[in-house]
């Protein structure tokens, strides 16, 4: 048996794939877990999870809290926002099917953009929290 956050994160990256508004920006369907040497930006990384009981007395969950990250070297910041408002769009409230679980809700946390410290690669940090129960 898998562990409800890996189902939920295979879940995530069918719905960033399958989503033609994020993949037309990203020039592809550019979605790591593990980026390839030599990448061509812009990409979305599906980063770190913190997985939290979610359990009351008579009923088992989970919590998730998913990080995101857009990368860009185009000037500015304009294709960060663009491109996070794309994986946005498909996550916030998705109804997403993952195997074994339920998912309750998926819902977007905050994002933070910033320069990277080379000065040409720009960050979009998304952090999304998301409640599974057992199906």
């Amino acid at each position: 048996m898998t562990s409800a956050s890996f189902e939920l994160q295979k879940a995530v990256f069918a719905a960033l794939s399958g989503s033609s508004a994020l993949t037309t920006l990203l020039g592809g369907s550019r979605i790591y877990n593990d980026v390839p040497r030599g990448a061509a930006l812009p990409y979305v990384t599906i980063g770190e999870s913190i997985v939290r009981d979610w359990s009351t007395g008579s009923d088992d969950g989970h919590e998730h809290v998913l990080t995101i990250t857009v990368w860009s070297r185009v000037n500015g910041e304009r294709e960060v926002h663009q491109i996070s408002a794309a994986v946005e769009r498909a996550l916030d409230d998705a109804a997403l099917t993952i195997s074994g679980v339920r998912l309750v809700n998926m819902r977007h946390e905050f994002s933070e953009i910033r320069r990277d410290a080379d000065g040409e690669t720009s960050r979009g940090l998304m952090r999304f929290r998301a409640v599974t129960e057992p199906a």
